[in-house]
């Protein structure tokens, strides 16, 4: 559906523009953080993270996160708020969340921040990787569900 494809595309147009930009999956971040927090260097990582003008988190929801990588991904959310953009890419909706930190009340203190001051693009549809798999014949089309 070209989620990722759009990030890096809006991310390239910051940069242009003279912001600073940086993209990681959500599973890297996670698990840089949860590193540099067994090895004594949060603050140094969440500082990190913190400084480009526009961070990327790409991915999140496609697996769901451990609850001490829920708490790191909030403490970041809760340092970027109102100090720097950060764009997410998801294949979950937001109601879906509480089931990706795996705790609901987390889940909701993230998104509050997250959507004070946001705009939600939602892409309904097929992946353009299985449409063009379709297309050439290598998968086939979905059985339409049946009617009674």
């Amino acid at each position: 559906m070209g989620k990722t494809h759009s990030a890096i595309g809006l991310g390239r147009k910051s940069i242009e523009r003279g912001a600073s930009c940086l993209f990681v999956s959500a599973t890297a971040l996670v698990g840089q953080l949860m590193r540099a927090e067994a090895e004594g260097r949060l603050e140094e990582r969440l500082l990190h993270f913190s400084k480009p003008k526009l961070l990327i988190v790409d991915e999140l929801g496609y697996l769901p996160f451990e609850r001490r990588a829920a708490h790191l991904m909030s403490q970041l959310v809760n340092r970027r708020y109102e100090r720097g953009s950060l764009m997410i890419t998801s294949n979950q909706p937001v109601g879906a969340w509480g089931e990706v930190f795996g705790d609901t009340i987390l889940a909701t203190a993230i998104l509050d921040r997250l959507l004070h001051h946001s705009h939600i693009i939602t892409i309904k549809g097929e992946s353009y990787r299985l449409r063009e798999k379709r297309r050439a014949g290598i998968v086939p089309a979905p059985v339409p569900a049946a009617t009674t």
